[in-house]
């Protein structure tokens, strides 16, 4: 007797067919499980037993083969447990072959019968257009994820004896329809606001530039300044979460299984802000299986690296690649893998290692040599690919009880998603979206200089010894700053602006 049943595993964040085919012959009681199971996938065998029988289904008591195909792809997860329960029972005569064919299948069973959530639904609903007509029995906590986008009908079972009967049938179940509210309509809630920050002009005005073009930004200042203020108020004058963007995250995050039951679809853009002991596994991604790190959870959203310099030297010459390509590529003996990481890179950092150098009210403790080897933990070309230094002073007390309503996150915001319109628009025929994603063709065509800006930029790249990078990010930090003033050329004030968020560069000379 044979069965076959579909249902979907994960490669990355893209999902791929598997054929659940399950054989029942004569012979001595054995269960076998062959196309590379892993461990959560062979143990399934003790849970599907005892879910049938507690359900109140016999246990055929032969020789059981079950085959995933294709065979040569490594499988993990518990997603399996439903398909293969529901072809033993198709193998049996229990349910109707021909209605099965129709179906996809995927959730995990509990002893008793009860069908538990999975990770990577999100992925393989997607997936599942391009598969055939097929329809998506799920665990009802996984109903919601599944039906935020627009394909397949999802059907929500809560046990095995309900998905039985919908199979069958004998239960008419209605699909489930989604009530995610699109991330373009969600309510902002209400929280922290650039208008509680005291004075820090100039730093407010450096991040209005950076989430403009989602340009990678490091802070430096004393502690106590209000570095990471800043940072954990900067998503609130991000721009608009579109759905597209929003979707492509979800998955990421569906994958890593941190999605809740209650938020299927992420609403906000993403704020990811690990520890400085995190690993390199932990940030990049990783593992023996890759899974997504600290740097794709970021993705489309803000990665914050508070104390910059503390985070092992080798985690942090690891984000090369994803600052400069938008993307991790995590390589194993077993299979590659490629993850998308466009995300913002905020950072923060004091000056000095006791933190008080060039501050006017407290003696720098710091020999140079001290200052030099905590510097020296950011290494030039990392600090070539962030596109703004900018020094947060300790804020006077004349700032701190000033009574006057400073400008809000909306405000701000409101401006940040014009010139991202104008970003948008003026890029889509290149397949961009942002300034900070231009290369040296496009710079030499949006950015281009009158003969006074060409002369400034001559003076400070021959004074500063600029690198080619950091050439190109002045540029392109000019062209978002003349796109928030709604300007159509880059003029000399533009210029000069950019010029002064490289004080890093002005530094090592």
């Amino acid at each position: 007797m044979l069965a076959k049943v579909c249902s979907g595993a994960l490669i990355g964040i893209d999902a791929y067919p598997v054929e659940v085919e399950v054989d029942i012959a004569q012979g001595l009681p054995q269960f076998s499980t062959v196309g590379l199971p892993e461990g959560a996938v062979k143990e399934s065998k003790d849970r599907v037993k005892s879910a049938i029988k507690n359900s109140g289904y016999d246990f055929p008591a032969r020789r059981i083969t079950i085959n995933l195909a294709p065979a040569d792809i490594r499988k993990d997860g518990a997603a399996f447990d439903l398909p293969i329960a529901i072809g033993l029972l198709c193998a049996t005569g229990i349910v109707d072959k021909e209605k099965l064919d129709r179906f996809i299948l995927l959730g995990e069973l509990s002893l008793d019968g009860r069908i538990k959530p999975v990770r990577g639904v999100l992925p393989i609903a997607v997936a599942a257009r391009k598969w055939g007509d097929y329809a998506l029995i799920l665990p009802a906590d996984n109903a919601e994820e599944g039906a935020v986008v627009a394909g397949p009908d999802i059907f929500a079972v809560r046990d095995l004896g309900e998905a039985v009967s919908l199979i069958n049938g004998t239960t008419v179940i209605e699909p489930f329809r989604s009530s995610v509210v699109r991330p373009e309509q969600a309510v902002l809630v209400e929280g922290e606001d650039f208008s509680e920050v005291r004075g820090q002009e100039h730093v407010k005005r450096a991040l209005e530039v950076a989430a403009a073009a989602a340009h990678n930004i490091l802070m430096s200042g004393p502690p106590g300044s209000g570095k990471t203020m800043l940072a954990r108020r900067l998503p609130t004058i991000l721009p608009d979460f579109s759905f597209e963007e929003a979707l492509e995250t979800t998955k990421i995050h569906s994958v890593a299984g941190l999605l809740s039951h209650n938020h299927s679809l992420l609403e906000q853009r993403p704020f990811r802000s690990p520890h400085h002991t995190i690993s390199d596994a932990g940030l990049i991604g990783g593992g023996s299986y890759p899974r997504p790190g600290e740097v794709s959870l970021a993705h489309r959203g803000i990665l914050f690296l508070d104390e910059f310099p503390e985070f092992k030297k080798n985690v942090l010459e690891m984000l090369r690649q994803p600052l400069e390509d938008g993307q991790v590529s995590i390589s194993r003996a077993a299979l590659s893998l490629t993850y998308p990481a466009d995300f913002m890179l905020v950072a923060a950092m004091n000056p000095c290692p006791c933190g008080f150098f060039g501050d006017l009210q407290h003696d720098c403790s710091c020999t140079p040599a001290m200052i030099q080897r905590y510097r020296s933990r950011l290494s030039g070309p990392l600090l070539d690919r962030i596109d703004l230094h900018v020094e947060v002073p300790r804020v006077p007390h004349k700032d701190l009880t000033d009574i006057r309503p400073a400008e809000t996150s909306a405000t701000i915001r409101a401006r940040v998603n014009q010139a991202r319109s104008i970003q948008r628009e003026r890029l889509a025929p290149f397949g961009l979206l942002t300034n900070s994603q231009m290369q040296a063709r496009h710079i030499r065509r949006f950015c281009q200089l009158d003969s006074a800006g060409e002369r400034l930029l001559e003076q400070v790249t021959d004074r500063l010894g600029l690198s080619a990078r950091s050439f190109t990010r002045i540029l392109k930090l000019a062209r978002t700053i003349a796109d928030l003033a709604g300007a159509e050329q880059i003029d000399t004030s533009h210029l000069s602006e950019a010029i002064q968020y490289r004080g890093l560069d002005r530094k090592t000379v």
